[in-house]
């Protein structure tokens, strides 16, 4: 696969978890790396530092508030000085904490405001982000553009209606953009993952039933780990996935069926 060598991944997101190892996986394979983080200025540049220095590559990072999608533009103007061309994007960042409040609990206790945010941290997020890669993909001839979504939307989890449902929506709004995007080249396809072991799961207040519960589920016996969802997203930006597009590819260890 060395002709991914010399283009370009922009990510959100990857400072932790399933983000950091999607960059790590693209600067392994010798893609240059343009990444956003939220707060932590210093780990983000120690990254993109440690990934420079071991893989050879270009890697920045960029603040963003994915709450805030006015942010995309600067942001692409921004990559734009340091790099001549995007050819990936994976619209990855996701918010928990505080600004889910609202948004994370049982059905009667589903507040607006929570709920909002959610839909702005994953469905706007994914639409203005991929706006923005499309203008500058359609000029090098194409990309691809994957989206992260979550089994929350096939199955029950509790607590997890705010999250399911959107996740639902990134989904058709991904198939959307797959038919208009094709003309210029552009494959648009999600990955949805079941849950996986990251600082985002173990903010969850059921946290540990969640994971004794995947395990159980699981036909392989084990929760997910970041590096499971970090190769199907590379494979999806691959030529090897040229003729997947408007799909959502299930990575789950078989915790969906059983």
């Amino acid at each position: 696969m060395s002709n991914m060598k010399g283009k370009t991944l922009v990510i959100t997101g990857a400072t932790k978890g399933i983000g950091q190892a999607i960059a790590e996986r693209f600067a392994s394979e010798g893609i240059n790396v343009a990444f956003t983080y939220n707060s932590n200025t210093e780990t983000a540049q120690k990254l993109a530092s440690e990934w420079e220095s071991k893989y050879g590559i270009k890697a920045r990072a960029y603040r963003l508030n994915i709450l805030e999608p006015d942010e995309f533009k600067p942001l692409f103007e921004a990559i734009d000085a340091d790099f001549d061309r995007v050819d990936f994007f994976v619209s990855n960042a996701m918010i928990y904490g505080r600004s889910v409040v609202g948004g994370y609990g049982k059905f009667m206790r589903l507040k607006p405001k929570g709920l909002n945010n959610i839909y702005t941290a994953t469905v706007n997020a994914f639409v203005v982000g991929t706006q923005e890669a499309a203008k500058r993909m359609e000029k090098v001839g194409g990309g691809a553009v994957v989206t992260m979504s979550s089994t929350g939307n096939l199955i029950y989890i509790e607590n997890y209606a705010g999250h399911g449902t959107n996740k639902a929506a990134v989904e058709a709004m991904a198939r959307y953009a797959a038919v208009e995007l094709g003309e210029m080249n552009i494959r648009v396809n999600a990955v949805s993952g079941g849950p996986i072991d990251t600082d985002a799961l173990k903010a969850f207040t059921n946290y540990e039933e969640v994971k004794a519960e995947t395990i159980k589920r699981s036909a392989l016996n084990r929760m997910g780990n970041p590096n499971d969802i970090a190769g199907a997203v590379y494979f999806l930006c691959t030529e090897e996935a040229s003729w997947i597009t408007g799909q959502t590819i299930i990575v789950d260890g078989g915790t969906t069926f059983r």
